[in-house]
Parts: structure tokens; sequence; C-alpha cells
């Protein structure tokens, strides 16, 4: 029963952004969107519920199964971008290492050892 919770939950922030990027015509996704709401929510909150992180962890374990229809999709709109590849190869491989970058520097200052914690605790 909590990784339904969670899903709703979930869920529910997606609909919420969604409809803000419906409402405001806002040319950003309503997942991003929904993401960003539940980061605010939770660093207001100060705390991850149990049946959100349970609901997130089966998430992430089929993460490329979500991730896979948009880029297919790609495929698509080829002749659409037909001579713009340069600046689409630019994007992609800054906004990977910037993303790598950032989530490691986040996940270093996550996992600080606390004081006196020695390297083989």
């Amino acid at each position: 029963m909590p990784l339904i919770r969670g899903f709703f939950v979930l869920c529910l922030f997606l609909i919420v952004g969604e409809s803000l990027r419906f409402a405001f015509g806002w040319p950003v996704s309503g997942g991003v969107l929904g993401m960003l709401l539940l980061t605010l929510w939770l660093l207001a909150s100060r705390q991850v519920s149990a049946d959100i992180a349970i609901a997130s962890q089966h998430l992430i374990a089929i993460l490329i199964i979500l991730i896979l229809p948009g880029l297919v999709g790609v495929f698509f709109l080829a002749e659409r971008f037909a001579g713009q590849w340069l600046t689409f190869g630019v994007a992609l491989v800054l906004g990977t290492l910037f993303s790598v970058a950032s989530t490691f520097l986040i996940m270093m200052a996550l996992t600080r050892r606390a004081p006196g914690q020695s390297e083989n605790d």
C-alpha cells in the first residue's frame, strides 16, 4: 500500500505541473514543473515520506523504460533539425557533463561523514 500512496503523490505533482503549464501556457514540461514543486514541498517539509521514497526507488529501477519513448520520438523529427546537429551535439555533451558534475557535487555534499566518524565505519 505505501507504494501506491507514494505513486499517487508523485502523479498528483505531475498533474499539478501539467495544469500549471496548460493554464499559463509555459513552454516547460509539466513533469519538470511537477518535480520542481515536489522538490520545493520536500524542502519545506524537511523530510521525505516513506511512501514517496518507496515509489521513487521503484521508478528509478525502470527509469530507462520511462525515458526511452521520448528519445524514440526524436527520430521522427529529424528533418526539422537538419542543419542544427552540431548545436544539438554540443548541447547534449555539455548538458551531460553538467548533469554528471552537479549530481556528483550534490552527492558529495549530502554524504559528508559525521565528525569523529572514521573511514572504516
